[in-house]
């Protein structure tokens, strides 16, 4: 923009443009005047002025005048109020009609691309006779508009265009002598089928053949029309698939985003029709660089890129494995753009690399920005679960950020180094002291919970364990919900490893959890605890259940789900992919793209078909130990080779398949057993002995030197204490 048309951007009012607009007459050969009051109404519509929908009389009349930039301008101005003022949009049409017929193609084309873009019934019905005859225009511009102008249309006149050849007239513009024509006509038939449910949009290999033929020809927006259209292909036979692909693997040294990423989203989905291994890896190979390009361009473009390399990762893990150093964040780069570096970092992690990529995140666990630190901090705990062998690597960096004494360091290095120890037991505990020398640093739920979690993991190994929860337990109520639950396990816990020391706390602790909360899942929890140390004629179930061996956690969490991985693949570079969700989820009326059968179609090699085989395999050896655990039931033996008490027989019984209304069996029989079960704990336990209403229930001994027990309206039994059973404490380590 010039100084002089920068000018014109200032407010200008209706009656003094109208003057302008009047003004110049006969002198005014060129009509100065008039475009330079034209511009101004522009200038003032596009400040958002809603006053100069006044001036609609006024602008129609100039549009008889014969000047293309005149003519333009008064275009703009009914494209912009023409929905707002249809009536006076009405004055107009007899003017754009015989502008449809100028001798300029560029007038003939500027109309015909107004009148689509005004959703008024009159100007819609005018199009129907014109615009068979400007589709054969000798202009390619004209023909070019004219095909859009279908899709336009498609939207405003569904029933019209379905009963018209206008759907074939655009087929046959796929044999234009024009390449920007063709890729126009491309985009229209894309668009209706978008729109369409009945409509199929179909490309054969000699069609798609040709269009790719001509991509070098076509603009930048030309070939992205050609590109996505090609996602409509269905090759027959594996080679078609592998001689496109290594025709339109060029385009992916293009400068345009938008380009590369259609390139790289249509040999995606041929990849899907290949079955030779060599040329994918081949392929994938030739992707890197120009992903890696992508990285150069402003931050939005970067973010883009990044998002879809993610993606892209999970399906072929080969593409830009020994480009670590390119997603090594910038100091300037935005937070978004260093959180997504810093998933693509962890993704291409592996034995090879990672102490270069451990010395970067400890950089960046120093930095100033307090959320990109959190992240780079769980992105090393997040590595020792996923590299085994640089585990203890991963944990002396953390330790070495504990040592700084920042706080949120100190929390972020909490949460993750429980997650290590749930990964690794028994193996590094030797870090606790230095955890729990810094419990003040603590104050954020999730930090707390954690810290609580491995004191009461670990509370045969910690001496002043007891001490520790008490100084937690002291706030009890005024936690969160998350702090309460992790208190409540950890009491138990401690209960069951060091009975001396925590037979005074539980009680306790499931009074307030059954009796002063009004959280469900914290209240449920303390009931089931309860019943499990009242009840039990020993430890040894409360043992197992509440200490025994949990599902090892992994990093495959951070996987997508194979049915939305094998979507997100065919939709790279669309805005689906920025948040990994099926297009559904972000585009309620989008048409969801699905790999169509065909003999080249590599099924084995799909997501879904990979992961169900997993599954598969994961069932069989499920179905294996249980039907190992079924024959040790049978012979009264629980799964560590013991002999089953009859309590424990109940529990199997009830468990079993043919008495959850499996196929042989039905819902009755669990009924009679878990009654029959309960009966037996009711006779074993001595109920009747329980008193209520005594003031020393919640004592450690209770009421007479006996065991401590609560007793309300659910009457439950007495705790049972570990050292009933002769169980000692075992050596500890002081910390």
């Amino acid at each position: 923009m010039s100084g002089q048309d920068a000018k014109l951007f200032a407010r200008g009012k209706v009656a003094e443009l109208r003057a302008e607009l009047e003004a110049g007459g006969k002198k005014d050969k060129n009509f100065s005047a008039k475009k330079i009051a034209m511009k101004k109404i522009v200038a003032n519509m596009t400040m958002n002025n809603n006053e100069m929908v006044a001036l609609f009389p006024d602008v129609i009349a100039q549009m008889q005048i014969p000047s293309l930039d005149i003519k333009k301008m008064c275009f703009l101005y009914l494209v912009n109020y023409g929905r707002v003022k249809p009536d006076m949009a009405l004055k107009a049409l007899p003017f754009l009609t015989n502008d449809l017929e100028h001798d300029n193609p560029l007038i003939r084309a500027l109309a015909l691309r107004t009148i689509s873009y005004i959703h008024v019934k009159e100007y819609v019905e005018s199009l129907h006779k014109p615009l068979q005859r400007l589709l054969k225009d000798n202009d390619p511009y004209v023909r070019k508009t004219a095909a859009f102008t279908v899709a336009k249309m498609y939207e405003h006149d569904k029933r019209y265009v379905e009963s018209s050849d206008l759907i074939e007239r655009l087929n046959t513009m796929l044999r234009d002598e024009n390449p920007t024509v063709i890729a126009s006509a491309l985009a229209a038939l894309t668009d209706i089928w978008q729109r369409s449910e009945s409509i199929k949009l179909t490309i054969d290999y000699a069609n798609a053949s040709n269009i790719v033929q001509i991509l070098p020809d076509c603009s930048e927006w030309g070939q992205t029309y050609i590109l996505e259209a090609m996602m409509n292909y269905i090759p027959q036979d594996t080679a078609e698939a592998t001689i496109l692909a290594e025709r339109i693997v060029p385009r992916l040294s293009h400068q345009n985003s938008a380009v590369v990423l259609n390139c790289v989203k249509v040999l995606l989905y041929l990849f899907n029709y290949m079955s030779d291994e060599t040329i994918i890896k081949s392929l994938c190979a030739r992707l890197s660089p120009s992903l890696v390009t992508l990285l150069s361009k402003g931050p939005e473009i970067q973010y883009l890129a990044l998002r879809n390399i993610l993606l892209i990762l999970q399906r072929y893990p080969d593409v830009l494995r020994n480009e670590t150093r390119v997603f090594f964040c910038k100091y300037n780069d935005p937070i978004y753009v260093k959180v997504t570096k810093l998933e693509l970092l962890f993704t291409l992690a592996n034995t090879t690399n990672i102490n270069e990529v451990l010395a970067e995140l400890r950089e960046y666990a120093t930095e100033i920005d307090v959320h990109f630190v959190r992240k780079s901090v769980r992105a090393i705990g997040k590595l020792a679960i996923k590299i085994e062998p640089a585990a203890r690597a991963c944990i002396d960096t953390l330790l070495s950020l504990v040592a700084t004494k920042v706080s949120y360091i100190v929390q972020e290095a909490t949460v993750v180094i429980k997650n290590i120890f749930r990964k690794y037991p028994n193996r590094y505990e030797s870090i606790i002291g230095t955890l729990c020398e810094h419990l003040d640093s603590l104050d954020e739920p999730e930090a707390k919970a954690a810290m609580i979690w491995i004191i009461g993991q670990y509370a045969d190994r910690i001496s002043n364990s007891a001490d520790l929860l008490e100084d937690f337990l002291f706030s009890f109520k005024e936690e969160t919900y998350e702090v309460q639950l992790a208190l409540l396990t950890a009491t138990v816990k401690l209960f069951l490893a060091r009975p001396t020391k925590g037979a005074s706390l539980v009680p306790k602790v499931l009074k307030w959890a059954t009796e002063e909360t009004d959280h469900p899942d914290l209240r449920e929890r303390g009931y089931f605890y309860w019943r499990l140390l009242s009840y039990a004629t020993d430890t040894t179930l409360a043992k197992q259940v509440v200490m025994g061996e949990k599902p090892t956690i992994t990093a495959e969490a951070e996987k997508l789900d194979p049915q939305t991985l094998q979507e997100m693949c065919l939709n790279i570079g669309t805005l689906a992919t920025i948040y990994l969700k099926p297009v559904k989820s972000v585009f309620r009326n989008a048409r969801e793209r699905r790999l169509e059968e065909s003999k080249a179609l590599q099924k084995d090699m799909l997501p879904v078909e990979v992961s169900r085989r997993e599954r598969l395999r994961a069932g069989t050896s499920a179905s294996m130990v249980e039907r190992q655990r079924a024959a040790q039931a049978a012979a009264g033996k629980n799964p560590f080779g013991e002999a089953m008490m009859p309590g424990q027989m109940a529990i199997r019984d009830i468990s079993s398949p043919s008495l959850m209304g499996g196929q042989n069996g039905d819902f009755s029989a669990a009924v009679d057993a878990a009654d029959e079960y309960f009966s037996r704990l009711t006779l074993n336990t001595g109920m009747a002995n329980m008193a209520v209403g005594d003031d020393d229930l919640m004592s450690p001994q209770g009421p007479g030197g006996g065991h401590g027990f609560m007793a309300n309206q659910s009457q439950y039994g007495a705790l049972r204490s570990p050292m009933d059973d002769g169980e000692g404490e075992e050596d500890l380590l002081k910390f």
